[in-house]
């Protein structure tokens, strides 16, 4: 992967460069630390010939995340085909406060909404395009924009794509009560969320859409990491619609058919177990 020149970050900052290193970016892209002239430091992450759209996806996502002012979300500083450049956020310890100002503060992204389901920005999850085409209802979507095309990328066999089209056939009557369009960082587990120098949460690497807030809560219990106090926090603050506990399987569809397409492996075999009981 080669990473965006010197003169390219230094034009869209407006400051030159006087130092760069690499740092951890995830298994997607590569990332590196920027020193500005100025004093700044970008946390510039990169992937040579990645989907078209993908970074720009990313952006988006954050500066409408970041928009309620509820949680942190690293600031955007400059966007290219192949590279994001975000301000650099230094990592820090949890607190005594850190799990209940994430709860409360993802239930007020949640609230701030969206005006539809779906987003008006490329849809990504990782490096997997997905449609983000606006829908009216949360059924149609999850299962036009998410589900079918997600299942299709993981290349499930014949028996489990036929469950998971019943399961979208269902789908009305799986979802639960009706809910507006909440406003979704769509990928929350553990390792895209931080804890920034004073101790407050931070949110990274989203993949934004208007959608059921009980996603980002399913998502956040599939890989674990997440703290008793962050759950308890969120309910205070905005409870869940009573039998959530029993649509969390539903809701953990899409990130387990995430890992299948780029992971194989026992994934296929969870997504088809999952399918099966609902199906």
């Amino acid at each position: 992967m080669t990473p965006p020149t010197a003169e390219a970050i230094a034009r869209a900052a407006g400051s030159a460069v006087t130092s760069e290193r690499a740092v951890p970016g995830g298994d997607i892209c590569q990332a590196m630390r920027v020193g500005l002239a100025d004093g700044r430091a970008l946390f510039v992450k990169h992937r040579a010939g990645g989907p078209a759209g993908m970074f720009r996806s990313e952006a988006e996502g954050l500066r409408w995340l970041g928009q309620p002012g509820a949680l942190r979300v690293p600031g955007v500083v400059a966007v290219g085909d192949d590279w994001l450049a975000l301000e650099w956020i230094t990592a820090g310890p949890s607190g005594a406060g850190t799990d209940e100002a994430l709860g409360r503060g993802l239930a007020r992204i949640h609230r701030a909404g969206a005006p539809a389901f779906g987003a008006d920005w490329p849809g990504f999850i990782g490096p997997l395009a997905v449609p983000n085409d606006p829908r009216d209802d949360w059924p149609t979507f999850l299962g036009e924009c998410r589900l079918m095309p997600l299942g299709r990328a993981a290349g499930l066999r014949a028996g489990a794509m036929r469950d998971l089209e019943r399961v979208v056939a269902r789908l009305p009557g799986l979802t639960g009560p009706a809910e507006p369009p909440a406003r979704l960082h769509g990928d929350l587990w553990s390792g895209n969320r931080m804890t920034d120098a004073s101790g407050a949460p931070v949110l990274v690497d989203p993949a934004a859409m208007g959608g059921h807030r009980e996603v980002d809560l399913a998502v956040m219990r599939l890989f674990g990491g997440f703290g008793d106090r962050v759950f308890a926090a969120y309910d205070e603050e905005y409870p869940l619609a009573p039998g959530w506990r029993e649509r969390v399987d539903l809701n953990q569809i899409i990130p387990l058919l995430v890992h299948a397409a780029l992971f194989g492996g026992g994934y296929v075999s969870r997504v088809g177990d999952v399918l099966r009981g609902l199906a």
